[in-house]
């Protein structure tokens, strides 16, 4: 069964609502999702990778009122 294509940073970005900036500074520190780097040195996000970052976001994000 062929994997579905990696996400682009680009549609990371806009799925995040996010801007290049403040991603590479989420980046640097170890916050963002998983990256695969490219050798072309592209970068990509599994999308199983994004979802799972969204899932840790909720779950260490107390409910709003």
């Amino acid at each position: 069964m062929p994997r579905p294509p990696a996400l682009k940073l680009v549609e990371v970005l806009a799925e995040l609502r996010m801007s290049p900036s403040a991603f590479y500074r989420l980046r640097a520190r170890g916050m963002a999702p998983r990256m695969i780097k490219l050798p072309n040195g592209e970068l990509r996000c599994r999308r199983a990778a994004l979802d799972a970052w969204w899932e840790a976001c909720e779950r260490d994000t107390p409910e709003w009122y």
